[in-house]
């Protein structure tokens, strides 16, 4: 810092870490707004796709680094690091915008990574090697995560970042009238009740849904009076449900659900042929049946909840709108599933006050 500040030629190695702790930062900041706003809905959540879109990030990409190793050459040149700046910029935002909601959790966790390798950086620019430490766990924590993630939804980190799950569904499959008309059964908190009031084991299946109404201490409680009369309440878990790594689980958490009830994926659908009534809880594509049976649908080949297979399925949910990869779910039409249509909060606590009348 001292030498730039003289006018004298800094260190390449200073020169090489201001580069990349800008060029990755700046992917970092622009790319997290894009997801944050995508996850508010400030903009759309499905992929933002346009001709040329890739081409265009690649040459974004290539003069980016070009200017990285211009400005490595000509250190004295400090105006150009905004430029820099503002390619980084530009590029977080582009690589981000063709992500759908859907694919947020991988996203979080890769621009988790991008923070702490900038962190890293910028430790290298300070001479701080508690930053450059904490950047580092950062940045191979979840680097690990990402890659941990995309194995659960059984895709590539580059279907991920460029394939646009969501953007086409409404050619890969039939529509949601097709899928829905006169087969949808409604039910009433009583009636839900009542097929609880008999069931021996249920598995509840929690989604965004459950952290939008922030329904997580009133379905301990429901679980807690399921326990009483003598069921066996277990919680299935898949990895990308929510928003963001591991959501569901910190949710449950906070209600101080025991770890041990919380089933994987692998465990969980184990329990599914098995289960009296499976609860869903906002949850959509994380539940759709159509990853197994349509080979041509966007989300064809990724693993799911198979809570079509329990006895009988409990569905809370606010109405039949599709989930981020934009495609209808036959498990709400199915034979054995009772649709509960209501916030997932004052769903919960009206079941609680069913059961508890039934007594």
């Amino acid at each position: 810092v001292e030498a730039v500040v003289l006018g004298q030629q800094p260190p390449v190695d200073f020169t090489v870490a201001t580069v990349a702790s800008g060029l990755i930062g700046g992917v970092t900041f622009w790319g997290s707004l894009v997801a944050f706003s995508k996850l508010e809905e400030l903009i759309p959540g499905q992929p933002i796709l346009f001709r040329g879109q890739h081409w265009l990030n690649l040459l974004l990409l290539i003069v980016a680094l070009a200017m990285g190793a211009w400005l490595i050459d000509h250190p004295q040149q400090t105006q150009s690091y905004w430029v820099l700046l503002g390619l980084a910029s530009g590029l977080g935002v582009l690589t981000t915008i063709p992500i759908g909601g859907a694919d947020m959790p991988v996203v979080i966790s890769l621009l988790n990574s991008y923070s702490g390798l900038a962190a890293a950086a910028t430790g290298f620019v300070l001479s701080n090697n508690m930053l450059i430490i904490a950047g580092s766990l950062v940045g191979a924590s979840g680097i690990i995560l990402t890659s941990i993630m995309c194995r659960a939804m059984n895709r590539s980190l580059a279907n991920v970042l460029f394939g646009g799950v969501g953007s086409v569904a409404a050619a890969a499959g039939p529509s949601a009238d097709a899928v829905y008309a006169g087969k949808v059964k409604a039910a009433t908190a009583e009636e839900v009740a009542m097929v609880l009031d008999g069931a021996r084991r249920v598995v509840i299946v929690p989604g965004y849904g459950l952290a939008v109404s922030q329904a997580q201490h009133a379905l301990q409680q429901l679980a807690s009076l399921l326990e009483s009369r003598g069921a066996d309440v277990l919680y299935a878990i898949h990895p990308v449900a929510g928003r963001m790594p591991g959501h569901m689980n910190v949710l449950l958490a906070e209600a101080d659900v025991p770890y041990e009830k919380l089933k994987d994926l692998d465990e969980a659908n184990a329990l599914f042929p098995e289960t009296d009534v499976a609860i869903v809880i906002g949850a959509n594509d994380v539940v759709n049946p159509l990853a197994r049976m349509n080979s041509n649908s966007p989300i064809a080949g990724m693993p799911i909840l198979d809570v079509d297979k329990a006895k009988t399925v409990v569905v809370i949910k606010r109405s039949l709108s599709p989930g981020f990869a934009g495609v209808p779910n036959p498990l709400f039409a199915a034979d054995n599933t009772l649709m509960y249509f209501a916030d997932g909060k004052k769903a919960i606590n009206d079941l609680i006050q069913a059961l508890k009348e039934l007594s």
